[in-house]
């Protein structure tokens, strides 16, 4: 006779296999959904981490799978690691290019947000230059008449 896990454990067993069962069955958001319930169960269990981490990769939610699998792979020991490693290292980057591709749109978005306020004033965002000061990693904005254009002649001449 096995022995006797603990009831939290039990339950984060029961979730976790049953969303073994969904996963197989490719009804992701409810494996993702009782991996979750699993995981309030005991937090230590990495077949759920990694469990869940396939879910959200099925509903490319990439971001999220990716700390699952982070989290079995680095923090938890289990059988199951050596595949969340593999998860790991095939994730990193396909989420780090969703990550400048939002990035990009973020940076595109305020900049019309910025020209749609200045052009009120007959300016725009060009008529504004960032430079990044590497030992506090603030940045100093400043005014240059005519825009980027100009930006880099100003540089340019007070070098």
């Amino acid at each position: 006779m096995p022995p006797r896990l603990a009831p939290d454990r039990q339950r984060a067993v029961f979730y976790a296999n049953r969303a073994a069962c969904l996963l197989k069955r490719e009804r992701y958001e409810e494996a993702a959904a009782d991996c979750t319930a699993a995981i309030d169960a005991d937090d230590q269990f990495a077949k759920a981490y990694h469990r869940r981490g396939v879910a959200r990769e099925h509903l490319e939610d990439f971001e999220g799978a990716l700390a699952d699998y982070e989290m079995c792979a680095n923090e938890l020991e289990d059988g199951t690691c050596v595949v969340s490693k593999a998860a790991v290292e095939r994730l990193k980057p396909i989420v780090e290019q969703k990550r400048e591709a939002m990035r990009g749109e973020m940076m595109g978005k305020l900049k019309d947000l910025g020209n749609s306020l200045l052009g009120n004033f007959g300016l725009s965002v060009d008529n504004f230059k960032a430079e990044k000061d590497e030992n506090t990693g603030s940045y100093n904005i400043q005014f240059v008449p005519g825009g980027a254009k100009n930006a880099d002649t100003i540089a340019d001449a007070k070098k």
